[in-house]
């Protein structure tokens, strides 16, 4: 069977993109690379911070920069910012660079998963629900247009998703398989 592309999870905040793939790059013996842990690692500060000083539009530049640069490495597992699909040059970075992966879940789930995050710059507001209702109509379909795999994460536990995620991948590489 031929190698496994690069493999990069797109999806909402509460996805669970950093959990799920911290686990797969562990299952695949790769490197796993988090978008918005390089921005901070690189910048020395948070993502709170930078959305202070820069504003979105400097956070967003950040982001593009920082999937230009991970996407050229081979063999990882990346997980990017719920938002990078925002722009379309992200968009098509993603889908040239490996498999993207959507780790779709539903708002109610990013609810109860974000509830006690205050490291997340576009939540900080008093209507949580709308913030979250609203960025979904707009990224879904930008998720749905950048995947080639898409993968419900709801009442999942990480380890099924993994494995779902695994099956699949190695169908899309090669189609002849008839494992179940």
């Amino acid at each position: 069977m031929p190698a496994l592309p690069n493999l990069i999870l797109v999806g909402p905040m509460g996805a669970g993109k950093s959990t799920i793939g911290r686990l797969l790059a562990t299952e695949l013996s790769r490197e796993f690379l988090d978008s918005d842990h390089e921005i901070q690692s690189r910048c020395g500060a948070d993502i709170p911070w930078i959305f202070d000083v820069e504003g979105e539009a400097g956070f967003r530049d950040r982001e593009s920069q920082m999937l230009r640069e991970l996407a050229e490495r081979e063999q990882v597992v990346i997980a990017t910012g719920g938002g990078a699909v925002l722009r379309e040059g992200n968009r098509r970075v993603l889908r040239e660079s490996g498999t993207v992966i959507y780790l779709y879940t539903t708002v109610n789930q990013q609810l109860r998963r974000t509830a006690k995050d205050r490291n997340r710059p576009l939540l900080q507001r008093n209507d949580r629900r709308q913030v979250l209702e609203e960025m979904f109509a707009l990224r879904d379909p930008l998720y749905r247009a950048t995947a080639d795999i898409i993968v419900r994460t709801d009442r999942r536990g990480p380890r099924a998703v993994v494995g779902d995620i695994l099956r699949r991948v190695e169908r899309l590489v090669d189609p002849l398989q008839c494992k179940a």
